[in-house]
């Protein structure tokens, strides 16, 4: 494989991403703002005539909902964040002006930041399926960061699993784990 064909490649995979977040975009509620939902009111206003239990339901739920939103908004903010970077870079590798040397190392960066958002992505997926409510992960500077939504906190058993997931998708061996209790 030849460098046109890498990044031929590597720019598929950054549309690929572009995609996602836009399709997250259009598929999370438009007016959903600040706390407001799709009527303009607040989510945290309870009425004043609601029952005590009414409102601990309610603020049970809101808890929950914001844990997920938690996760769904890392993940939104860190892919339109890899986008913006890999444009920037693809931008970089494809002006003419800029010196071979430092075109192939925005090769080198773009190959690099697109295969880090692949094994994200594969790593997220994998702690999913292995019975994880929810997780992100983040890789930078050979560093990978996990941060799963569990109803309780991790045994040594899920501390390695997790690491055995990261080290034989990622190689990457140094792997901070945090739990977002559910």
């Amino acid at each position: 494989m030849n460098k046109k064909q890498a990044v031929i490649i590597v720019t598929l995979l950054a549309l690929i991403v572009c995609v996602g977040v836009v399709a997250t975009k259009l598929n999370s509620p438009i007016n959903y703002v600040n706390g407001l939902d799709n009527n303009g009111t607040s989510n945290s206003t309870v009425s004043s005539n609601s029952t005590k239990s009414k409102s601990t339901e309610s603020d049970t739920t809101q808890s929950k909902d914001s844990k997920s939103q938690f996760f769904e908004e890392t993940r939104l903010t860190r892919d339109q964040k890899n986008a913006e970077t890999l444009q920037t870079l693809k931008n970089f590798i494809d002006d003419q002006n800029v010196s071979q040397d430092n075109r192939t190392d925005a090769e080198k960066k773009y190959t690099a930041l697109a295969m880090n958002a692949n094994y994200e992505m594969k790593i997220e997926n994998t702690l999913k399926s292995k019975g994880y409510e929810d997780a992100i992960c983040s890789i930078e500077n050979d560093k990978v960061r996990i941060i799963v939504k569990n109803k309780e906190k991790l045994t040594d058993k899920n501390t390695r699993e997790i690491k055995d997931v990261v080290m034989s998708i990622s190689k990457l061996q140094d792997v901070e784990i945090e739990v977002k209790e559910s």
